[in-house]
């Protein structure tokens, strides 16, 4: 083997390891960690059969659980990639420029709140579901281009009663902890 194939080998190597380990990175994202281009990463995920994000995104969330039932998909704030109904969920929210501050290019909070209380809301097993009571705590500020990764889990039910905990990261810091009193609704409500 010459010394480029070998090279190509073991980045190809490292590309599936890093997408193992997580699948929300950019072909942006992993040429800037293997330190090559763009287009150097778009062929070697051709060449290795793995998909671009989106597909990959969409592959992870095939299957998993029930349908979300207390929102649409236009009232969810992020893209939904894990979902178990009475369980947990996982959403992505990249930030963009008009999510943020125009001079400080930092997300304005309450994208990040939106994300953190539509998953919250959407991990309940329910007709409709109302958040009543939200508990959270910014822990950084949030960059455009960044990409937010939710995480919500039911850590109790009593009746129609749900504490939900949402933590929101970026790669590996925390950006937002949050817990959500959530009531399932038994009927859906109609305005008199």
């Amino acid at each position: 083997m010459t010394r480029e194939s070998l090279g190509k080998e073991k980045r190809q190597k490292n590309l599936v390891k890093y997408l193992e380990s997580d699948p929300f990175l950019t072909d942006g994202d992993l040429a800037q960690i293997l330190n090559v281009s763009v287009q150097t990463i778009r062929l070697d995920r051709l060449e290795l059969k793995i998909p671009e994000l989106r597909e990959r995104l969409k592959h992870v969330a095939k299957g998993n659980g029930l349908p979300v039932r207390a929102l649409s998909g236009s009232e969810l704030v992020g893209e939904v990639v894990d979902l178990e109904v009475g369980n947990s969920a996982m959403s992505v929210l990249p930030v963009t420029k008009e999510m943020t501050l125009k001079k400080a290019r930092v997300a304005r909070g309450h994208h990040l709140f939106a994300q953190a209380n539509s998953l919250a809301v959407a991990v309940i097993n329910a007709q409709a579901a109302l958040t009543g009571i939200a508990r959270v705590s910014f822990k950084r500020p949030v960059y455009c281009g960044e990409k937010v990764l939710a995480k919500a889990v039911i850590k109790s039910k009593k009746g129609n009663k749900y504490m939900v905990k949402v933590t929101s990261q970026v790669k590996d810091e925390i950006v937002l902890q949050g817990k959500f009193l959530v009531f399932a609704m038994t009927e859906e409500v109609k305005p008199q």
